[in-house]
């Protein structure tokens, strides 16, 4: 059968402008970095991207070496798009990167611009496009001077093979350099993508949403639930077949006893304010002078469903936050 998307998906979120620009995000946005390659399953991956949209999720992140296997994620994305998205295409605002290893030798990983226009042009052939809107240098390169980095990005733009440009996991001091090099090329960064959530705050600490507000750049922040920590999935212990239980990117090591007692702390609170933990996660990196989306995964209909209900309350009371500062400290 054919998709038809509901007809009143702008009615299900709320979208915020990045930065200074004119673009605006859903507050959460799906990423495409687990859940969604080729030893997944196809049906569910197509299902879990199609109720994001009907549910006005407009934004999907990935990356060139999503999957696994890396590249499978864009594949898979593509054959959703070709398939069911495609009349959609201008409502979409699909987002690729390039930094991590992505295939043998010298030229496959970091920050050269060989390397950076070569692997924008597969995703671009991987998910059947002409162009994507935010094209991102995944990590900073210490090899590569970052002129080279950022005129590889400013190429993809004047190209017309990206929109807009962004970074991730850049340092404040990193982003100002780039931000400016970029700027000396008539090129705009659009948008940082940081890891943070209520276990890490290490780039709250060290002033780079400060850094981001001054230079009107938006953000997007990636591991909002600490890879599922800040939900109540292991409240009881690990269960079985979880990430923690196949050690993908969260160890039983993560799950201390004190860690826990914050964890379950955080959940009580969640609970007062009749949310589930996860959305009163989400919610939390998205207060007000923090990030613009936070990116969630999927792995099924019911978990992209209840994440996304964390847009329905994205208020805190100073007490509300009192409290939780108390908890994390």
């Amino acid at each position: 059968m054919a998709y038809d998307s509901a007809h009143n998906r702008y009615e299900q979120t709320v979208y915020r402008r990045v930065g200074q620009s004119g673009l605006k995000l859903p507050a959460v946005s799906l990423g495409l970095w687990q859940n969604f390659g080729s030893i997944n399953v196809y049906e569910n991956s197509r299902a879990i991207l199609l109720r994001a949209f009907d549910l006005g999720v407009t934004h999907f992140d990935l990356a060139n070496n999503y999957g696994p296997v890396p590249g499978s994620a864009e594949i898979t994305f593509g054959q959703v798009l070709q398939n069911d998205l495609r009349p959609y295409r201008d409502e979409l605002v699909i987002s690729t990167k390039a930094g991590y290893g992505m295939w043998p030798g010298p030229y496959g990983d970091l920050g050269s611009r060989k390397y950076m226009l070569a692997s924008l042009d597969q995703s671009l052939k991987r998910m059947g496009l002409d162009y994507v809107d935010i094209f991102y240098s995944h990590r900073y390169d210490p090899d590569t001077p970052l002129e080279e980095t950022m005129g590889a990005l400013a190429t993809a733009v004047q190209s017309g093979k990206a929109l807009y440009v962004g970074i991730s996991n850049y340092a404040p001091e990193q982003t100002r350099k780039a931000v400016e090099i970029l700027k000396s090329m008539g090129v705009r960064c659009l948008i940082h993508q940081p890891c943070y959530n209520m276990l890490n705050r290490g780039v709250e600490k060290n002033g780079l949403f400060d850094t981001l507000n001054q230079l009107g750049i938006g953000s997007i922040v990636f591991s909002p639930l600490a890879q599922g920590l800040l939900t109540d999935r292991y409240l009881n212990g690990v269960p079985e077949g979880s990430r923690a239980a196949r050690h993908s990117f969260l160890s039983e090591r993560d799950i201390t006893p004190e860690r826990m007692k914050v964890v379950r702390s955080l959940n009580e609170l969640a609970a007062a304010r009749g949310q589930s933990l996860a959305q009163m996660a989400l919610a939390w990196t998205l207060r007000e002078g923090y990030a613009t989306s936070a990116l969630i995964g999927a792995s099924s209909v019911a978990q992209l469903e209840d994440n996304l209900g964390a847009a329905k309350n994205l208020s805190f009371t100073d007490e509300e936050l009192k409290k939780i500062d108390g908890v994390l400290s």
